[in-house]
């Protein structure tokens, strides 16, 4: 299941969150790819300090605070954030990302950007679902949420900066199958209450909905 969230961030949060990316310090992004990923990796991060954790912060708290997200991801935990950034004839060829992570099982992978499409060209998340490629290019504080188990690029900025904010996330569900059912429902069930108030057939729907999650939710 790929979901495109809007609005996680207003303008206002990505102007400031910008401003506070460009003072940071960036090292190679080689330093923090896989073994088999190193050799197609180009691109910055961002070298961590106290004012990079603080930007962390608010992303988490308005991806945790962000209703789509929480029923896509059932997050129990983010297992890793970075801050890459992508110039002119930077690029990241297709991999797949680490299945651990700081000792964290990885469930799904998000992209935020910090930069508006406008003002680079190239730079597309290509994630393969096996039967295309599907380039995806979002507007600032935007986010694309993802299987972490999916084949993916970037590819290259021929133009401009592109920056994100890149995270994985270790899913309360572990099953992505089941993680959909769940979303599904979670939708369903939102509509059904919005069209109709709480009626006996939304309670139903909302007992089946929160008994699976129940049962297939993880500490």
């Amino acid at each position: 299941m790929i979901l495109v969230i809007g609005n996680v961030l207003d303008q206002h949060e990505v102007a400031a969150l910008r401003a506070a990316a460009d003072k940071l310090d960036y090292v190679d992004g080689k330093t923090t790819a896989g073994r088999y990923a190193r050799d197609v990796k180009l691109n910055l991060q961002a070298k961590p300090s106290k004012a990079l954790d603080a930007l962390f912060e608010k992303v988490r708290g308005s991806l945790n605070s962000h209703e789509v997200f929480q029923a896509g991801a059932r997050p129990r935990k983010f297992a890793r954030l970075l801050l890459s950034r992508y110039r002119s004839g930077m690029e990241y060829g297709l991999h797949v990302d680490d299945p651990i992570m700081n000792g964290n099982r990885t469930d799904m992978s998000f992209t935020l950007p910090l930069s508006d499409p406008a003002e680079y060209d190239g730079g597309g998340l290509v994630i393969d679902d096996g039967i295309e490629e599907r380039v995806i290019r979002l507007g600032a504080g935007d986010a694309v949420l993802y299987p972490t188990s999916a084949l993916h690029r970037v590819e290259p900025v021929t133009r401009g900066e592109r920056m994100a904010v890149v995270g994985w996330v270790t899913s309360r569900v572990r099953d992505a199958a089941r993680r959909e059912v769940l979303y599904n429902l979670d939708v369903a069930t939102r509509e059904v209450f919005a069209a109709s108030g709480k009626t006996p057939a939304f309670d139903r729907l909302f007992k089946a909905k929160s008994n699976l999650y129940r049962m297939w939710a993880e500490d």
